[in-house]
C-alpha cells in the first residue's frame, strides 16, 4: 500500500487569508520607506521580516530598522486573521485519517499565538510548528521545511508541502518535497511549471485526493 504523505502547511495565503491585509501594509509601507519598489508586498512575500529587513533595509539605520520591526508588530497585533474557506475541514479531515501535519510559516511564535487565540482548534491540528524564531535562514531556503521534517522524524521526500507564494514553493521543492500549489495569491499559471498540482483552495477536498498526491 501507498504510504501517506505527512502535511506540511504554509499559513498566510494558505490556512489564513491574510496576504491582502498584509498588502495594505506592506505596499504602503513600501513608498513611505522609499524602498523605490513597485508591488512592494507582492516582492516581498512569503519572506520572514528579519530577511526583509536584511535585503531592503540593510543600508538603514538601527534606528530605522527598529521603526520597521515596531510599526509592523503594531500592525500585526490589531490585523484580522480570516482563515480560507475549508481549511479547518481539511486539516481536520487529515488528522481524522492519521496524517501528521506541521506548520511551516514565516510570522513570528507571537503573531501565530494570537492566530491560536483566535481560533483555538486551529493549534490541535498540528503536530509540530516552526514559525521563524526556529530558524536563521527563511524562505525561500529550506531550512524550515527541513525542520518541520525533523520534527517529526519523517524523510523530506515523505512530505507533502501546501504554499502560495514563490518563496515558499521554492522553499518546499529545495528540501526535496512534493509541492501543491494554492492559487490564492498568485495566478494558477504563474505557479504551474513549478508545483506537483495547482488547487484553488481546501474547498470540497477529499482524503482520495491527498492520497492521490
Amino acid at each position: 500500500m501507498k504510504s501517506i504523505k505527512t502535511a506540511l502547511v504554509d499559513f498566510d495565503g494558505v490556512i489564513a487569508d491574510t496576504e491582502p491585509i498584509y498588502d495594505l501594509f506592506w505596499d504602503e509601507a513600501g513608498e513611505r520607506y522609499q524602498t523605490g519598489i513597485r508591488n512592494f508586498a507582492h516582492v516581498i512575500k512569503g519572506t520572514t521580516l528579519p530577511n526583509i529587513i536584511d535585503t531592503y533595509f540593510a543600508d538603514r539605520s538601527d534606528g530605522f530598522k527598529e521603526m520597521i520591526l515596531r510599526e509592523s508588530a503594531e500592525y500585526e497585533s490589531r490585523m484580522p486573521i480570516p482563515l480560507m474557506p475549508g481549511a479547518m475541514a481539511f486539516l481536520s479531515l487529515l488528522k481524522e485519517n492519521g496524517v501528521k501535519t506541521g506548520l511551516v510559516t514565516s510570522s513570528d511564535h507571537a503573531k501565530m499565538e494570537r492566530a491560536f487565540a483566535l481560533h483555538p482548534l486551529l493549534r490541535s491540528l498540528f503536530d509540530t510548528l516552526v514559525t521563524a524564531d526556529r530558524i536563521t535562514r527563511g524562505k525561500p531556503d529550506p531550512m524550515c521545511y527541513l525542520l518541520a521534517a525533523s520534527d517529526l522524524g519523517v524523510p523530506p521526500g515523505d512530505c507533502l508541502v501546501f504554499e502560495d507564494s514563490f518563496a515558499g514553493i521554492q522553499s518546499g521543492t529545495a528540501a526535496g518535497m512534493r509541492v501543491i500549489g494554492l492559487s490564492t495569491t498568485n495566478a494558477e499559471e504563474s505557479i504551474r511549471d513549478k508545483v506537483y498540482r495547482v488547487i484553488p483552495g481546501f474547498e470540497g477536498l477529499t482524503f482520495e485526493q491527498y492520497r492521490q498526491w
